[in-house]
């Protein structure tokens, strides 16, 4: 799609629509399409998230279909869809109504489209992770969300239509004009043996990404989508009002000058976010709409977990265990590097989310009714890892659930059964005294022993035994730390004694210890 030179619009960004009008640009988008998706056999996957560019991008598509025909318009094209299960509420009933309407229309029209939501795998959900595992709030240093939620769910599929046809061309609303960064990437990417903006994808074999939009401004997707009706029968003018109630004024200029943002520049996507440091699309959306209120409970527990709200020095380590995931224990620079989340801590957090998801349904108003946070099976899953993987014997999880709800759970029972009740557990604990790794070292080994206790053979349990003690081998976070550097010291002090001179010395002063 080129248009001659390429000047500077009203909104400092270059516009496709300087030198050509709408009609002109439009014709010659419909016509690489349309050629693109008769060339070959290869189906098309259509990335949609129900924000602008992916919008105008299937946008284009559908027309170009519709002019082709259904008569030659035969080979498949799917529109996907990611819903991490924690996508921003208003946005997601937006999407999920799009979804809906692209199927009913496509089949009336004898189109050959597809909509198709996707969610992460139960055991990459986000609540899964961060309740049931206690990973920590997502980080620029530990991204852990954006690969299970969002790409896991995508390459998925698009690797079993590949499987299916050999190939396939993946479509994309990218845009260099969203950032220098996202520039830098497209032509990296690029390819003198592909046709124009079509590109091998980089991260899925036998797959090709083509970015028709790559070259527009924001305000010149705003532009067609508000001069051309959806063709799926959803109204751009709503998407339109949607991202003006995202912006903190509440106003969406379309060409004001190089100094104010337009609406392109909002950004919708998980309520629990933390890898920004503050949600202002929700936060605006509350603000301009008071009948997106009910939306600050939701905020108040995204801001909860946002480590930067917390002690500037101490972040959210406080919250988290002193050993890692696997149980060990390591310094970096003189510092503990603090491991997952406590169990007093995920417990609070399931509260708070089964309480805000109560609160919601009874104050906000109809179309939130039957909001839902946290799935059931993601219910059954952190029960599974807080008594099977962690062996936490309270199985606090039911009794959490009747509090915050005030209905019984209904739950599955777990594989074992529970060998001690809540007042075993309490004496157990008032025998271990302040010690609480020892307490959880021995509900650990009671748990284990409870598993085998039916096997034939018991083959292993002395070595998970092992494992037991050797995890909760200091007793605290102070221990833990003076215990590896004195270790460290050692290392340093021995290591000009040769290998085989340290690893005596160290197992002297083991036994010695």
């Amino acid at each position: 799609m080129t248009v001659g030179a390429q000047p500077v619009a009203l909104d400092g960004r270059s516009s496709v629509f300087s030198n050509a009008s709408l009609e002109q640009i439009l014709a010659e988008a419909l016509e690489e399409i349309s050629a693109l998706y008769l060339s070959d056999e290869l189906p098309w996957v259509i990335g949609y998230s129900g924000g602008k560019d992916s919008t105008a991008t299937l946008h284009l598509v559908w027309l170009a279909l519709q002019k082709i025909g259904p008569k030659h318009a035969k080979k498949p094209v799917y529109v996907i869809s990611t819903d991490t299960l924690v996508e921003n509420p208003i946005v997601a009933g937006w999407v999920s109504n799009s979804l809906e309407k692209m199927n009913r229309v496509a089949k009336q029209e004898g189109l050959p489209i597809t909509s198709h939501r996707l969610t992460p795998d139960l055991e990459d959900s986000f609540w899964v992770n961060l309740i049931g595992r206690g990973y920590p709030a997502p980080r620029q240093k530990f991204r852990w969300c954006t690969e299970r939620l969002k790409i896991r769910p995508a390459n998925k599929f698009i690797s079993s239509i590949v499987d299916k046809y050999g190939e396939a061309l993946v479509v994309l609303g990218t845009r260099k004009a969203e950032s220098s960064a996202r520039a830098k990437t497209m032509e990296r990417h690029q390819s003198d043996s592909t046709p124009a903006r079509v590109n091998p994808n980089g991260s899925l074999p036998n797959s090709f990404v083509y970015t028709p939009i790559e070259d527009w401004s924001n305000d010149d997707v705003w532009f067609f989508l508000l001069e051309t009706p959806n063709p799926w029968g959803h109204d751009n003018m709503d998407l339109f009002t949607l991202y003006k109630g995202a912006i903190a004024d509440g106003e969406c200029p379309m060409v004001v000058g190089s100094g104010t943002p337009s609406c392109g520049d909002s950004r919708f996507g998980c309520w629990v976010c933390t890898l920004v440091e503050k949600d202002k699309s929700m936060q605006a959306m509350i603000q301009n709409d008071e009948d997106k209120e009910w939306m600050m409970p939701l905020l108040e527990i995204r801001n909860e977990i946002d480590f930067r709200a917390m002690s500037q020095e101490k972040g959210d380590r406080p919250l988290r265990d002193f050993r890692r995931m696997n149980g060990a224990v390591q310094l970096f620079n003189g510092r503990l590097i603090p491991g997952p989340y406590k169990q007093e801590f995920r417990e609070h957090l399931l509260r708070r989310v089964l309480e805000t998801e109560k609160k919601v349904r009874n104050s906000g108003p109809d179309y939130v009714r039957d909001l839902t946070l946290i799935q059931q099976e993601e219910l059954e899953e952190i029960r599974r890892i807080w008594v099977v993987e962690k062996h936490e014997l309270e199985d606090s999880l039911p009794h959490i659930y009747e509090d915050a709800i005030g209905e019984e759970y209904h739950g599955h029972n777990l594989i074992d059964g529970l060998p001690f009740n809540g007042d075993d557990l309490n004496l157990l604990k008032d025998v271990c005294g302040d010690s609480q790794e020892t307490y959880e070292m021995l509900r650990e080994m009671i748990s284990i022993e409870n598993r085998h206790k039916t096997a034939l053979r018991r083959t292993g349990i002395f070595k998970l035994l092992q494992k037991s003690v050797d995890r909760n081998l200091y007793q605290g976070e102070e221990e833990a730390v003076a215990e590896l550097k004195k270790k460290d010291l050692l290392l340093s002090e021995y290591a000009k004694k040769g290998p085989e001179r340290t690893t005596q010395m160290l197992w002297k002063e083991s036994d010695d210890s």
